[in-house]
């Protein structure tokens, strides 16, 4: 092989060699369990879903916080039990309207129910940022002292609620209580 084509023959399978190394590991797991306070907040409410949201409305109890949007298709996949969850009373459901339209979060509301005690909106994704969320629907569980206690990235499902969710949020009930 001439010189010339050597080096950049080289510099090509160095490369392939650590892609696919990365390729073949095993992925990087979900953030799922955290222990960091929920960052302060206060977010304007949304057209007629009611006051806005903030997070001294959490104090003291223990409370889902569902980041969502009116154009995601995960969203809608995860909806039905979200409104299952809020009329059972299994869960305090709290909304975050991620980089999306006042029309479009009131109109997905009206549409499809809201099962939110209270919807903010977050235009901008500044509290998405400080959250971490990487897309939408991430669901954080928060504990009766601000704790953000486990961090669900994708649809909450049936399976998700009744072996992940459901009983980490019955475990924070009982405690301190």
């Amino acid at each position: 092989m001439k010189p010339v084509l050597a080096a950049p023959f080289a510099i090509f399978l160095a490369l392939t060699a650590a892609f696919a190394i990365g390729l073949l590991r095993d992925p990087p797991q979900s953030p799922g369990d955290v222990a960091r306070p929920l960052p302060a907040f206060e977010l304007a409410g949304i057209g007629g879903t009611g006051p806005g949201f903030a997070a001294s409305d959490l104090e003291g109890e223990v409370a889902l916080v569902n980041v969502f949007a009116s154009w995601c298709s995960s969203c809608a996949l995860e909806h039905p039990v979200l409104m299952e969850l809020s009329l059972s009373g299994m869960a305090r459901l709290y909304g975050v309207a991620w980089q999306d339209t006042p029309e479009g979060t009131q109109g997905w509301l009206e549409g499809r129910g809201n099962p939110y005690r209270r919807v903010g909106d977050d235009p901008s994704g500044l509290l998405g940022l400080e959250l971490g969320v990487t897309g939408t629907p991430e669901t954080f569980v928060i504990d009766k002292q601000g704790q953000i206690r486990r961090r669900h990235v994708g649809p909450i499902t049936p399976e998700v609620w009744r072996t992940d969710l459901g009983p980490l949020v019955a475990q924070l009930e009982a405690e301190g209580s």
